[in-house]
Order: structure tokens, then sequence, then C-alpha cells
């Protein structure tokens, strides 16, 4: 009798080579599997695309699904270019969240379906600790939702924790491997990410970081041709990154991508100055985490005031849009830490974020 299992991962599929299923991507030391040339071209499979197969004797038997559709279904997507773009709409509701970090970010910077978040980051500010929290919250909200963690030259003991932790599919280059196999990861996600969309699906992309990210794709860099600007990083390094950063986005009708990456600020590193600045702008909501904070140990250290998400009001609720307005700039008044141990005392009092802004609304005159 024969032993079929079920088995999903990515593939990659280049002219010039064999086509590769792995579970891991681009780890032999994983399980991975060939993929006959006739499933490539009767599906018309693509590199990053995400297969549910069925194996038996240690080989690929049929096609379960692609992207989570019928495999029959994959050619008659949309492309990604063709696919028009707007502003989320559909937010994450994290207002009841066990984390006071993500009940924090629900009234104040929330996160929606397409959103290309820049969690700005000094050293040892917490950033790695709220990434796990909002990979742990994604998962509690959406339990159906795909969440990706990318960590780029991360140290190998992060990366363990993440997977122990979390229930995201983690995708990772600690930093002993070498940058050819990062940017090889980097650009299998993105056109993993691409395939997830225009198959509809909703997909959240955690990086950690797009500092690292950079500065990988600055020593493998092909394209600058000698050519640098200030701080050594090459003209052309930073393209594929931006590229990655800017597939988020909201598809009506269709599926999204929502993307929150670190960026380090502070290290005292001018090419890390040069990167936060490129990136600078290019999102539609900006996480602030802030020194003075983290070093007087008060978490999360959030800057209130300067954190804040792009056409908020398309995700927040029309009652309760202004109860947060009255509540954010009594906040902000009374000073960075104050703000945040205001929070925590109201948060302990109240255990969703519903109530609390029902509270403030009654007393809106």
């Amino acid at each position: 009798m024969k032993n079929t299992l079920t088995f999903e991962g990515l593939i990659t599929c280049r002219s010039n080579r064999d086509a590769i299923l792995w579970t891991d991507p681009l780890n032999r030391r994983e399980y991975h599997y060939k993929v006959d040339p006739d499933l490539v071209w009767h599906y018309g499979l693509v590199n990053g695309t995400r297969l549910q197969v069925a194996v038996e004797d240690n080989k690929i038997n049929r096609i379960l699904s692609i992207c989570n559709r019928k495999p029959e279904e994959f050619n008659t997507r949309r492309t990604f270019a063709s696919l028009t773009a707007s502003s989320p709409e559909a937010r994450f509701d994290f207002g009841s969240a066990e984390f006071r970090s993500l009940r924090i970010m629900d009234m104040f910077i929330p996160v929606g379906k397409g959103t290309r978040a820049l969690i700005v980051s000094p050293p040892r500010a917490g950033k790695t600790v709220l990434l796990e929290e909002l990979a742990r919250g994604f998962a509690r909200i959406s339990p159906d939702l795909r969440v990706i963690l990318l960590l780029i030259d991360e140290r190998p003991e992060e990366v363990t924790h993440f997977k122990q932790n979390t229930m995201a599919t983690v995708f990772h280059r600690t930093l002993d491997q070498d940058t050819a196999a990062q940017v090889a990861l980097v650009n299998l996600l993105i056109d993993n990410i691409q395939t997830e969309v225009e198959c509809g699906n909703d997909i959240v992309v955690l990086v950690d970081s797009l500092t690292r990210l950079t500065r990988s794709f600055n020593r493998d860099d092909n394209r600058s041709r000698g050519r640098t600007m200030t701080g050594g990083i090459g003209v052309g390094a930073l393209e594929i990154p931006r590229k990655l950063f800017g597939m988020a986005r909201m598809v009506p009708g269709h599926g999204s991508c929502t993307i929150l990456a670190t960026i380090l600020t502070g290290t005292g590193s001018r090419m890390d100055d040069i990167i936060f600045q490129e990136f600078k702008g290019t999102g539609n909501c900006e996480i602030i985490l802030d020194r003075e904070l983290a070093e007087e140990r008060i978490f999360p250290a959030i800057n209130l005031r300067e954190s804040g998400t792009r056409k908020e009001e398309l995700l927040i609720a029309k009652e309760d849009y202004e109860a947060i307005c009255v509540l954010r700039r009594k906040l902000v008044n009374s000073g960075k830490s104050s703000a945040i141990m205001a929070l925590h005392s109201m948060m302990e009092k109240y255990t969703d974020n519903k109530m609390l802004l029902r509270t403030i609304a009654a007393e809106i005159p």
C-alpha cells in the first residue's frame, strides 16, 4: 500500500533549472521535492507560487491546490500589474487583544488590510517584542490569515524564538549565512506576495529589518556599477528593498498585502541614516518607538505624538473617531511617559477598547 502525504511549500522554477518545492525556501537541509516540468507547464506555475501537493513514494503525485485555489483556476488570475491599489479601509481589530501595545495601536495607529507601516526604532527600544506581539495578535483575530515573518541577517536565537512562540511562517537568513542566500530569499518572497495577491488572498508580512535587508543588497549590489551615495550605499542597493515594501496594497474586491517593517535609527551609522531617509514617507503608517521611554522601562515605547496612520478616518468607526481624537489630545499634552502610563491605567480598568471609548464618548459635551 502506497503512503500518501500532503505537503505545502513554495516553488522555485527557472527556465534553466529544475523546479523545486520547498517547505523552508531554498534550504536543502529541509524537506523539498522536484516538480515535474509537465506540471509546471500544464498549470502555468511561476516562481514563488504556494502549492499543496500529494506525495507518494517521495514523488509529487498531483497538485491539490495553488495559493488556496483549485489548480485549474490558477491561470485565470489577473496579473499583479493590472490590479488597482486603494487606501486601506478594512481594519484589523486589536481592540480586545491580550497585548496592550496592540490595543494602543488599535486606537491611535490603526492597521488595515493593505497598510504599509514603518516601525521606526532605535536599538533596544522593543521592536522585536512588538513584532512578536503583532504576529501573535494577527493569528488570534484571524486564524486563517497567512502571516509571514521575514528575518534577514538576524541572530540565530531570535529566529528560534519566533518559530517557537508564533504561528507565523518564518522566512529567515541568519547573520552567519552568506549574502547571496539572503538576497535570493527576499526575491522569492516578492514573487510569492505577487501570486498571493493575484489569487485574491490576504497576507501579512512582518519584516525585521529594512535596514539590515538593504545592507545585504548593498553588499551584493551589481546594479550600481561602482556609483555610491553618501554613507557608502550603492545607488541600486535600495531598488529591491523598496520594491518589497511597495508590495503592500489593498485591491478592492481582490486580495491584499499588509507589511509592517522595522527600520533602525540612532545607530550612529551614516548608512543607516540614509536608508531611513530613503524609506521615510513611503509608508501610509508610522509607529515611532522612543529611546527615552525605553530607557525609563516604559513599554510599549510608542511616541504617540509622532506616530499615526494616514487616512485613519477610513479605518475607524465614526462613533469612535471623535472619542479617540479627544483622548489623543489629552494624552499628547501630558508628555510621552505620562501618556503611556495613563493608557496602562485605563486598560487595566477596561478590558477592551470599545468600553473605554464609550465611556469617553459619554463625557464629551
